[in-house]
């Protein structure tokens, strides 16, 4: 019986945890390297000092459409650790609440009447939306122009843009209509609400992220042979041979000019070529503490603000991976506030014409203590704030949505910012989101910024680790499809 092929998994986020379930069981042994304590990446909890409790860093959600997280969750056997909400509640200032749910019709039918209910658009407002949303959809898929100057073209007024298109796309996309591009926003649409009658289906986990990617995942990943190694941050990867110098692209006997179609750049004499191609390849991982660490195969799952610090310089220095640099961050800023009494019936609920987008209620979370967490997407406005001066104004306004806001003590709080949480999905921002079969023959990537046909999310997440696992298998001579069809 042969040897099992190894491979070693940097990074144990959704992504690198994907693509170690994508290629354990297929003749593989696995070795999974994660720089912190834990696993789940940015889909993480932390420990609140002054209780002992396990709280999210941020909330996460996911929904109908994400067919590759719920696979991966179901695979894993904790998809039951996660509660299905078929009504959203979208809360305005003045306190008037309407509920998004879906009728028994067939998409795209199904969400007409909630719609139509929405208390926070006026007749008109609607029909201007429903003429969007049509025309969006008759866009072409990879049509990517700015969003808000093809709004605006698109009978969209302020209250429509502000309203409508960015209550969803801001929370959606972790970036603001201003700054995003059409391709995503249409995806987010078409996927999540007109698809299918299950795509905007939240799903929302009923324990803290530590215990959704902990103890049964742990147990999985041992049942499948997949070494998990904490606190064991990579340090850099090692080439098996030092790269060739890629030429000057040079055209004989004159300079290239910006409209020369004859000019051809021949690919780096490095490219990986399938299995048996002359393509350089990694001899090993070193680790920070100075070990080293071989493998058959490797996948690279880390943050896109880290991958070029961890490749040697001559292959940082090429397309494939230095494109990666002209990716930008998106932060998201949560506010965490335990109070002393119920101040908040809803499950949760959309906030409108606030800083706040959304606000979960997980309940008594220990006898006397009532926890809501607020999510601030896209929060570069907070920027300069301090986190008291943020901490009030989310109380302040929380106040004024939920009057047992202003009544109930607030016990404590806590402010967090993740800086870089997604990549900006910019107009355009495909092009530096690199496939995961990469150049070097036995390395793959994977993670929300490569190109996954998904902005960044953690469904995005899945989908590039299944995507790394591909292309490890098919270089190998296994071929295999593991990314999961979309709903039908």
């Amino acid at each position: 019986m042969p040897e099992p092929r190894s491979a070693i998994v940097v990074g144990g986020g959704l992504a690198g945890l994907a693509s170690a379930v994508g290629l354990a069981g297929r003749g593989f042994r696995v070795t999974l390297l994660e720089s912190r304590t834990r696993l789940g990446g940015r889909a993480g909890s932390f420990t609140d000092p002054t209780t002992g409790q396990m709280v999210d860093a941020c909330q996460h959600v996911s929904m109908g459409c994400c067919t590759n997280l719920t696979h991966f969750l179901r695979t894993v056997g904790v998809d039951h650790l996660l509660s299905p909400q078929p009504k959203l509640y979208f809360v305005t200032p003045d306190r008037r609440t309407s509920v998004f749910k879906a009728d028994p019709w067939p998409a795209p039918f199904h969400l007409g009447r909630a719609l139509l209910g929405a208390h926070y658009l006026t007749p008109l407002d609607k029909l201007r939306v429903v003429y969007g949303l049509a025309r969006m959809l008759w866009e072409r898929p990879d049509a990517d122009p700015p969003l808000l100057p093809w709004l605006k073209s698109h009978r969209q007024n302020a209250r429509t843009i502000e309203r409508f298109w960015a209550i969803v796309l801001t929370s959606a996309l972790n970036e603001t209509v201003d700054r995003v591009g059409l391709k995503y926003a249409r995806k987010v649409f078409r996927d999540g609400f007109v698809r299918h009658r299950d795509g905007f289906t939240v799903h929302v986990p009923t324990v803290p992220l530590g215990r959704l990617y902990g103890d049964e995942l742990r147990a999985w990943l041992a049942s499948h042979g997949v070494e998990v190694r904490e606190n064991a941050g990579v340090k850099r990867l090692v080439l098996e041979e030092p790269l060739p110098p890629t030429p000057s692209p040079k055209k004989g006997g004159g300079e290239r000019t910006d409209n020369d179609s004859s000019f051809i750049l021949a690919p780096p004499p490095f490219l990986g070529e399938g299995v048996g191609g002359r393509g350089s390849s990694l001899r090993a991982v070193e680790l920070r503490d100075g070990s080293t660490l071989t493998a058959d195969w490797y996948v690279l799952a880390v943050p896109f603000d880290r991958v070029t610090d961890l490749l040697p310089d001559e292959l940082a220095r090429e397309p494939y991976f230095a494109n990666v640099k002209n990716l930008t961050p998106s932060p998201i800023t949560s506010v965490h506030l335990w109070f002393d009494r119920p101040v908040m019936k809803l499950p949760h609920a959309v906030l409108i014409d606030c800083l706040g987008q959304w606000v979960f209620n997980r309940g008594e979370v220990a006898p006397g203590e009532f926890y809501l967490q607020v999510v601030v997407s896209a929060a570069r406005d907070l920027k300069g704030l301090g986190r008291d001066e943020v901490q009030r104004l989310i109380v302040e306004e929380l106040g004024k949505v939920f009057p047992p806001v202003a009544r109930a003590k607030l016990l404590r709080a806590k402010v967090i910012t993740e800086h870089t949480a997604t990549f900006s999905a910019v107009p355009g921002v495909d092009r530096w989101r690199p496939v995961q079969e990469s150049p070097v023959h036995n390395l793959a990537v994977a993670g929300d910024w490569t190109a996954t046909g998904w902005p960044a999310t953690m469904e995005g997440a899945v989908r590039s680790g299944y995507l790394a696992a591909e292309a490890i298998l098919g270089r190998s001579g296994q071929a295999e499809k593991l990314v999961q069809p979309d709903l039908a």
